[in-house]
């Protein structure tokens, strides 16, 4: 059959399948881009053919932002337990690079997204051409091996038969757990559009297998006589819990052994808030119940986590200086992490090993009585912080609450950065593994509304909430266009509090003094930007681009604007404005950010004499 690079891709795409536990459903739904020269007689004429004749069933999305469509092929992948993900298609140059960010926050989420930039010409007949780089190392450098590092499998495509090896590797990485990340193949501008001769059986049904691997019987004994001979063990819930949709098997064992669970953002939801062996979110900004328990844990079972520093609160939340760990994973990077030992396997097929190894044994009475009377007690200081009182402007806690208490059990809410991944972790009440989708590997500014467009897609039944702070909305909110183009009804909350408020507040704590992180004009006094407020209208600009806008001040007006978004059918803006200093829920861990050690500033050298001070408690796990 002869067709062009791109038309071979786009039906190769297009007969992809994953299957796991007897159910298929298609890898590639659909194709994100934004095209220009390099991709738009490509990739753009391919799918056009393909929509037009019906050749191939891949459907075409506009984005307004490369990154963005990214972080939409990223959410979508999350809500999907990995299973389906988008393709995304930029042109050559910048609109290329603009998706590296994206692939890194993919990747070190190992989350499955499948990337493919245009390149330059492969053939050079006109180089140098627009936007082309010119590297006096090598001809054969572009732009595109950026992308290198952040992906997890990366090929170039030069000639029309290397896609034949290269789309099958692609999709062998995208759908295999351990491996999984942003998989890209860079399409040269001329390579898309040449002809080739292509075996019929290229474009077959295939389907990915995606397995379940067992534990293997001398780790699962080993694992099994650490947490029997254990007095305060602790288990650590991360994102391959949900992943593997283990969590009811989780919610049985954790009942069953009365072993205490924390989680991770990843891992939140998989155990109910309100489930007797709950303890909340652990780490930097954990609950106080769960940290206890970890500074005491003398075993801990970590289930799907990769124990990112901030859920170790930088090696100090485990205490115990004779703490064990086994670290059931189904990767081995991930399960041999602090010395562990490894249970490598499906976290299901891992815990229900567990569980039936373990019939009969529980924790005493006594330790049950503590994890509940601790749970207990956080939960009334969660109380506390959503009921402040605060004023004139509310709380972010109390808005936190408020959006809490309007939400059902399984209204999915997202957030990735600023000051609320923290307050989340601590305060959000999840019972359902979908229902909390916070990006807090990467960490990025600008993913929260591009992500609400990929789980919405995804998750058409459930109500799609995203909190965003100013910050963030500035960075990237253009993909409100593509939910209204769409006719997605996502709700929007815009928590402004003119600046960067984590960062002002860490900055604080370090002794920087909020430096550069309010949104200020430049005061002609000091020549810094700390004169009065920007006179900034986010609802506006929220309204120019198509959504329904709502503003409240005092959080009863917040409530209300809730139920009225909840009850609409449209993209739908709830602007709030929060006090920056606003009460933080209480700490009770470290996070292990350098300060400067030497200052001529009075605040940098009390805060290093604190930071040394923590840094003693700091040790490798072996």
């Amino acid at each position: 059959m002869r067709l062009t690079t791109a038309q071979a891709l786009v039906r190769f795409l297009a007969s992809q399948y994953s299957e796991r536990d007897g159910v298929e459903q298609r890898l590639i739904p659909g194709v994100w881009g934004i095209f220009g020269h390099g991709n738009v007689a490509g990739l753009g004429q391919a799918l056009l053919q393909a929509a037009r004749t019906g050749e191939a069933d891949l459907p075409y999305y506009l984005a307004r932002n490369e990154q963005g469509q990214v972080h939409v092929a990223t959410a979508f992948a999350k809500m999907r337990n990995r299973l389906q993900t988008f393709a995304c298609t930029a042109s050559t140059g910048p609109g290329s690079t603009n998706m590296i960010t994206g692939a890194a926050l993919a990747t070190t989420n190992r989350l499955p997204v499948l990337l493919l930039p245009s390149d330059m010409f492969a053939g050079r007949d006109p180089d140098p051409v627009l936007q082309q780089l010119e590297d006096t190392r090598g001809g054969d450098v572009t732009v595109n091996d950026a992308f290198r590092p952040v992906s997890k499998y990366f090929d170039r495509i030069t000639r029309p038969e290397q896609l034949i090896p290269a789309a099958l590797a692609a999709m062998r990485v995208l759908t295999d757990p351990v491996e999984t990340g942003a998989v890209t193949l860079s399409l040269p501008q001329d390579v898309q559009a040449e002809a080739y001769d292509w075996p019929e059986d290229f474009f077959r049904r295939r389907v990915w297998h995606v397995g379940r691997p067992e534990p293997e019987r001398d780790a699962l004994d080993r694992a099994v006589a650490l947490l029997r001979g254990a007095s305060a063990p602790l288990i650590v819930a991360g994102g391959g819990v949900v992943y593997s949709e283990a969590e009811q098997d989780l919610r049985g064992f954790a009942a069953a052994t009365g072993i205490p669970v924390a989680d991770t953002h990843a891992g939140k939801g998989a155990v109910p808030w309100d489930h007797p062996c709950a303890v909340g979110g652990l780490g930097s900004t954990g609950t106080s119940a769960a940290n206890a328990l970890a500074a005491e844990a003398d075993v801990v079972l970590g289930i799907g986590t990769r124990y990112s520093d901030f859920t170790t609160a930088s090696h100090t939340v485990f205490g115990n200086p004779g703490v064990t760990f086994v670290n059931l994973n189904v990767a081995r990077l991930d399960a041999a992490k602090h010395s562990a030992e490894m249970l490598l396997a499906d976290a299901r097929r891992g815990i229900r090993a567990l569980h039936a190894a373990l019939e009969g044994w529980h924790v005493d009475d006594a330790y049950r009585t503590r994890v509940r009377t601790l749970a207990e007690d956080w939960n009334r200081t969660a109380e506390e912080c959503f009921h402040l009182g605060h004023g004139p402007k509310p709380a972010q806690t109390e808005i936190l609450g408020a959006l809490n208490a309007a939400l059902d059990d399984r209204d999915v809410v997202i957030n990735a950065a600023g000051s609320m991944p923290g307050d989340l972790q601590m305060l959000w009440r999840a019972r359902d593994p979908k229902a909390y989708h916070v990006e807090y590997a990467y960490s990025c500014m600008g993913y929260e509304v591009a992500a609400g467009v990929g789980a919405k897609l995804a998750a058409p039944d459930r109500e799609v909430v995203v909190l965003v702070g100013d910050g963030s909305y500035l960075m990237m909110s253009q993909e409100i266009v593509t939910m209204v183009s769409e006719g997605l009804k996502v709700i929007i909350v815009i928590v402004q509090n003119h600046g960067f408020a984590s960062i002002g507040s860490l900055s604080e704590s370090l002794g920087s003094q909020r430096f550069g992180t309010s949104y200020r004009y430049r005061s002609e006094e000091s020549g810094l930007l700390e004169g009065a407020v920007l006179p900034v209208d986010l609802a506006a600009n929220a309204a120019s681009l198509g959504a329904t806008v709502l503003t409240a001040s005092t959080v009863d007006e917040f409530t209300a604007a809730i139920a009225q978004a909840k009850a609409g059918s449209t993209t739908t803006v709830v602007h709030v404005e929060t006090d920056p200093f606003g009460p933080n829920p209480p700490g009770s861990a470290w996070w292990d950010v350098p300060v400067s050690e030497v200052s001529e500033l009075d605040s940098t050298r009390k805060a290093h004499e604190t930071y040394a001070a923590a840094k003693r408690s700091q040790r490798h796990y072996l």
